[in-house]
């Protein structure tokens, strides 16, 4: 059962503070073994990486066949039933459509120094997108990690997505296809992030890394970062729903589960201001685990991590909304929009009983790469600006030099850094000849 919380009760901040502690990782200390790996392939390249594919993925390739061939490609994607890809282009469409406006702008002026200043943004050169493989092998994970990466303009694109057993997913590679990645090559784990990062002799190096995946892979990006740019180090998935009474429990149980269902340390949390409410979508969670096909799963992340909160009014919710600051938030609420300005943190916000969750994990248009762990109090969901920097601009003219230079210089000699002051002095003399 989940756990059952009222604001009405004594105990309730104790029980509360404990819930947004609650450790929900459940895996091994890797640190050392991916480590190992990374030093491994930065050593060995090729050779390590076939080794510890063969070792880890029961999958024997070469340096001609870390890369799916083009004509492998084409076979996968021929597999592909019309229903799917037909999806999977209208998925992309609008996510493309929806990244396109987040392009931001070059800017240049003249201040009232008469020096020019600005800034101009352009894309990283390279990136690599990890795709998980196994059961958590998605293609929407390509679509929404590659499409900001294309829209950005980063010239190559390239793909790692574990094989085991030299099981494809066709789905995964369409979804490459489409996206505009370059090359994908069938690698996993920390040895993938060690390629992308450092390359090898068939791999080149990229500048940032993105995607999902496991324990190892959290723990080769953490080692990388600053080699690379890195996304984000993601958590077990969440969602937080935010229902009045006003609402069909069987609709608001489903939503629970689309999160419950991804993995046993899941987390899904009702807040809501009817307590017959509560105890309506408390049931139909548990018919719905009497036939749901991941029941296994969705049912373990309930019961151990899953919470049903009852609350006096919506301000109370939304203020304990914004310290769960949960990946996704649902507003099943008369008023959505009112509700969600009071609110101000959450990965991705979800407005109205007719806007299910998985709607932005598939074809809703805005990225479904959200942060997790209460990292939205920080942190953005990925976006174009993610393969893009900026570099800052600025000009001096003589007269700017005059108006603004014995300032530079001044605080040069307040930080003993002579070098920096002559740099300005020396130009200042000239001017002054």
């Amino acid at each position: 059962m989940p756990i059952f919380l009222n604001t009405r009760d004594e105990d309730f901040e104790d029980r509360f503070a404990s819930l947004l502690t609650m450790k929900r990782e459940d895996s091994p200390d890797v640190d050392e073994a991916v480590a190992a790996i990374i030093a491994d392939v930065r050593r060995r390249g090729d050779k390590a990486v076939i080794e510890l594919t063969s070792k880890y993925d029961r999958l024997d390739l070469t340096p001609e066949t870390l890369a799916y061939s083009q004509d492998e490609v084409d076979a996968a994607i021929a597999t592909v039933p019309e229903a799917e890809a037909e999806a999977l282009e209208l998925a992309a469409e609008r996510i493309r459509d929806y990244h396109a406006r987040q392009l931001p702008e070059d800017e240049s002026w003249t201040d009232d120094a008469g020096a020019t200043l600005g800034w101009r943004w352009g894309p990283v050169s390279a990136a690599g997108l990890y795709v998980p493989g196994g059961l958590a092998s998605y293609p929407s994970s390509v679509l929404m990690n590659a499409i900001p990466a294309k829209v950005a303009g980063v010239e190559r694109l390239v793909m790692t997505a574990p094989s085991p057993g030299g099981v494809t997913n066709p789905l995964v590679l369409l979804a490459a296809r489409i996206s505009g990645i370059d090359t994908v090559y069938r690698l996993g784990g920390a040895q993938a992030i060690a390629a992308l990062a450092y390359g090898t002799e068939t791999i080149a190096p990229v500048d940032k890394i993105t995607g999902p995946g496991n324990a190892w892979v959290a723990a080769a990006k953490r080692r990388v970062f600053g080699k690379v740019g890195i996304d984000m180090i993601a958590g077990p998935s969440e969602i937080l729903v935010i229902a009045d009474g006003d609402n069909d429990p069987d609709w608001i149980a489903v939503d629970l589960l689309s999160q419950a269902e991804h993995d046993e340390s899941a987390q899904s949390i009702l807040i809501t201001t009817d307590a017959q409410m509560a105890k309506e979508v408390a049931r139909a969670v548990e018919l719905r685990l009497e036939t749901l096909e991941r029941r296994e799963i969705a049912g373990a992340s309930w019961r151990d991590y899953g919470a049903i909160i009852t609350v006096q009014d919506l301000g109370e919710a939304a203020a304990l909304a914004d310290d769960i600051a949960p990946e996704h938030l649902e507003l099943c609420v008369d008023d959505p929009e009112a509700l969600a300005d009071n609110i101000a943190h959450a990965g991705a916000m979800f407005l109205g009983k007719w806007t299910p969750e998985a709607i932005g994990d598939y074809i809703g248009g805005p990225n479904h790469v959200l942060p997790t762990a209460r990292s939205a109090r920080f942190s953005s969901g990925l976006n174009v600006l993610d393969f893009m920097k900026r570099t800052t601009m600025a000009r001096m003219t003589p007269e700017a030099l005059k108006a603004i230079g014995p300032a530079a210089e001044v605080l040069a000699k307040s930080e003993s850094l002579e070098a920096h002051g002559l740099s300005v002095r020396a130009r200042l003399d000239r001017l002054n000849d």
